[in-house]
């Protein structure tokens, strides 16, 4: 696919990642996808959305050189097939370094390794393996004089945290300590952070209603709701909040300090089955824009308040070569055609947070689309002049964006005279202007010779 195509969809977000002072939000990079673009069309979606740090689940050699000279920081990953091996052979870990690591530096700017994939939850069998693997890999890096530039560590998912709420009673399982106290050693021996992978909307989904919605997607709650730790009176506005200092608790219950955590992995799903009511574009778009914000105020959990919670969204692309139920598909901010799945939204400092629209509600059938689609540019005099053939608002060529950009015309010129956000159920009010989606994606396509981006 020519690189303008993959540049269309990324000045919706253009600026919304960042560095803050001492905070930083970066992507995971899945490869589990049909019709991957190049490595050096990806390196340039990061370029323009500015990027400044990626996680990669492998340590993939295209991706790599693409990312030579770019001054992305990169954290590339032991996958857990090769965890085994170099465990128990300081040759093979010797090896992986000077082909991944010693290979690249210092063109690639790799600053980390992940160990592994959640090792101690997913492969409990392979934990006597896991820190001699991660003490390995730390003796190569010291014998070629990356070990100040290069950290090692592992990322953990939450089920390795027993009771997560309250956070200050939090501690890990009794199962997992003996490995996660060497862990915890050798990560302040070696100056290195806690990985920790949080996700909001799985701790949301099995809660069964203890937790409201909002919640977890970093929503003001009222008063009657509001979540306070009975033993700290701490207040948590956010599950991500509670989720990361219910780890700092589980770590001080062992006698450890000092040790900083990285949320290695969160988001929220755009699309799931149909028991996951709660995996929709909206939500999804509302936790992302969320988070990035949260993370912009370069503040640490109430526990911990002077450290910043560096944090990598999950993730850059659908990966619809993932197995499993439909929301392992759809964690992405784009789609493997290389559009956008929704709006961040925090590109337009003019936009007007009180202005709503209408647009498609998200899994609407094709058959209601179409009547709705109908009838707005007929009965209801929508201008859809725009969404024709050749016109500036056709493409995306998909009957959901149609439908959006029609409804929300009509919706705007009829709702101070009664007209309502419905079309037989297949509309939904959103906050994300449509329009503005459409016109600027055809916008960026026009003006790509002339300019690397419109932010």
């Amino acid at each position: 696919m020519m690189l303008e195509i993959w540049l269309q969809v990324i000045v919706l977000s253009c600026g919304v990642f960042f560095t803050a002072n001492g905070a930083f939000v970066g992507v995971n990079i899945g490869t589990d996808i049909s019709n991957a673009p190049s490595a050096a069309d990806i390196v340039a979606i990061l370029r323009t959305l500015k990027i400044t740090h990626v996680r990669l689940f492998d340590a993939d050699a295209h991706l790599l050189s693409a990312l030579s000279n770019t001054g992305i920081e990169v954290m590339v990953s032991v996958t857990n097939e090769e965890v085994l091996g170099i465990g128990e052979l300081p040759s093979t870990a010797a090896a992986w370094i000077n082909k991944n690591i010693v290979a690249y530096v210092p063109s690639t700017n790799i600053t980390a390794i992940s160990v592994g994939s959640e090792v101690l939850t997913s492969l409990p069998h392979a934990a006597p393996i896991l820190v001699p693997a991660m003490n390995n890999l730390y003796k190569a890096l010291l014998a070629s004089n990356l070990n100040d530039r290069v950290k090692v560590s592992t990322p953990h998912a939450m089920d390795v945290i027993s009771h997560s709420f309250p956070p200050s009673t939090a501690t890990f399982n009794t199962t997992a300590n003996s490995t996660i106290i060497q862990i915890l050693q050798f990560l302040k021996n070696t100056k290195s952070f806690f990985m920790l992978n949080a996700y909001p909307y799985y701790e949301y989904e099995n809660s069964n209603g203890i937790f409201p919605l909002e919640y977890a997607l970093f929503q003001p709650l009222p008063p009657v709701k509001q979540i306070v730790d009975p033993n700290t009176l701490f207040h948590y506005n956010s599950m991500f909040d509670a989720l990361v200092d219910a780890a700092y608790n589980a770590i001080a219950a062992l006698n450890f300090s000092g040790i900083p955590i990285t949320v290695t992995e969160t988001g929220w799903p755009s699309l799931g089955g149909p028991k996951e009511h709660d995996a929709t574009p909206v939500n999804a778009e509302t936790f992302n824009s969320n988070l990035i914000r949260r993370i912009s105020n370069d503040s640490g959990p109430p526990s911990q308040l002077s450290i910043p919670i560096n944090t990598y969204i999950y993730e850059l692309f659908n990966e619809d070569k993932r197995p499993g139920p439909i929301t392992e598909k759809n964690w992405g901010l784009l789609y493997t055609n290389g559009t956008a799945v929704y709006d961040l939204g925090l590109s337009d400092s003019d936009s007007n947070s009180s202005q709503v629209f209408c647009v498609a509600r998200p899994g609407a059938d094709a058959g209601s689309l179409r009547s709705g689609l109908d009838w707005a540019c007929g009965p209801g005099q929508a201008n859809c002049d725009v969404i024709q053939q050749g016109q500036l608002c056709f493409v995306p060529d998909t009957l959901q964006n149609h439908a959006s950009y029609a409804y929300n015309d009509y919706y705007q010129k009829k709702r101070t005279s009664g007209g309502s956000c419905d079309f037989g159920g297949s509309a939904v009010i959103t906050s994300v202007d449509p329009s503005k989606f459409l016109i600027r994606l055809i916008a960026i396509s026009l003006c790509i010779v002339m300019s690397t981006s419109l932010c």
